[in-house]
């Protein structure tokens, strides 16, 4: 029987949490790398038992580990993350020049096809790429030093290249976010980069035809349709059939449409799923009910799925990496709160119970179908 693995990343530490394929009972172990905050851990879909770690503190900085056998012993790996050249600088909030600092890893991407290559994103926002494992790092620079660069501006959690999205087949193509710049394309496997936010719009940027500038919560895809993409924009859900040349708005009939992740089902592109969160200010679900959204028809109508979920006095926010969809079938959907619960369908979201409580403000979950 097929198993699930959940890696859930938090402030002061990681848990991975273990089932067999009927879901009903986990395990949990850890915290692994205990006090220190995982921004991101991510399984490797070539090798399950390849798991990299991105583990961070003000005081110590970042440190990327690495496990062989599914999370039971760790190695230090390379934490080198030069950018290429002479950084530059970017803009700052108030508009002024910045320099080019790196600060932490948001995001870990395993290759679809090499257990030893791994691509991060990072703050102040670039893509790096290793290809020994984590061993060392080497910046695909032509995403920096593409000439919008020199404009893109930090968000309200700082200036994060936090979402990676690989073509399932075609090796060359690529899709990344940043906050505060937007999306970005490669069909060259990283060597060039084109903005893909066609359609974005936003009420800090009077252009209707500005190419960055945009605030991207997070993107998804399901594999079966590579060209149907979906995204979480700072306000605004988002839907693209081409690829990402152009965006379409499909917030529809949700009570918010500001919100942090984007979620496809597993086997079927037109089904989708949404957080909804009150506003960019207070950061808690709308009427203090937790209510994951899901659309069947690619985002033009959705449904509150609120079965095992509070549905008064809750007030936790769910940020852009913690959610994540299993590959089972019925596909399992799972999601981590700042209130430390960690919540599982096993029915595609139509009932909901917490398969951790307690554990310190969640700040990523992943998931692993095993064989």
């Amino acid at each position: 029987m097929s198993g699930v693995r959940v890696l859930v990343g938090t402030k002061k530490g990681a848990f991975i949490l273990e089932s067999d394929g009927t879901r009903d009972q986990w395990s949990v172990t850890g915290p692994h790398f205990g006090g220190w905050e995982i921004y991101h851990l991510k399984g490797s879909p070539v090798d399950p038992n390849r798991i990299y770690v991105s583990q961070s503190t003000g005081w110590f900085g970042q440190i990327i580990q690495r496990s062989s056998d599914g999370g039971k012993t760790w190695e230090t790996m390379g934490n080198q993350f030069t950018y290429d050249g002479v950084p530059g600088t970017h803009q700052w909030y108030d508009g002024t020049p910045h320099p080019w600092e790196f600060k932490r890893v948001w995001h870990l991407e395993p290759s679809l096809h090499d257990p030893d290559t791994v691509y991060a994103g990072v703050e102040d926002a670039a893509l790096f790429r290793s290809t020994d494992g984590g061993q060392s790092w080497t910046e695909l620079s032509g995403l920096r030093k593409h000439g919008s660069g020199a404009h893109w501006m930090p968000g309200a959690g700082g200036m994060g290249l936090h979402t990676i999205v690989q073509h399932p087949t075609n090796p060359k193509r690529m899709w990344i976010a940043i906050s505060s710049a937007g999306v970005f394309r490669t069909d060259d496997g990283g060597e060039t980069w084109a903005p893909a936010n066609k359609g974005l719009t936003s009420k800090y940027i009077p252009d209707p035809n500005a190419e960055v500038g945009f605030c991207v919560h997070n993107l998804s895809m399901n594999p079966a349709n590579p060209d149907r993409l979906y995204m979480q924009l700072h306000w605004n859900v988002m839907r693209s059939d081409d690829g990402a040349d152009s965006w379409q708005l499909i917030s529809g009939n949700l009570p918010s449409d500001f919100g942090f992740p984007v979620q496809v089902h597993a086997h079927d592109p037109e089904t989708v799923y949404v957080v909804p969160i009150k506003s960019d200010s207070e950061h808690y679900p709308p009427d203090a009910k937790l209510r994951v959204y899901r659309s069947r028809t690619g985002g033009t109508e959705w449904e509150a799925l609120t079965n095992g979920l509070p549905q008064e006095h809750c007030y936790v926010n769910i940020l852009r990496d913690a959610m994540s969809i299993d590959r089972l079938d019925p596909c399992g959907v799972y999601f981590g709160t700042t209130g430390g619960q960690v919540y599982m369908s096993p029915d595609g979201g139509d009932h909901w119970s917490a398969i951790a409580s307690n554990l310190p403000s969640v700040l990523s979950v992943e998931v692993q179908t095993l064989p």
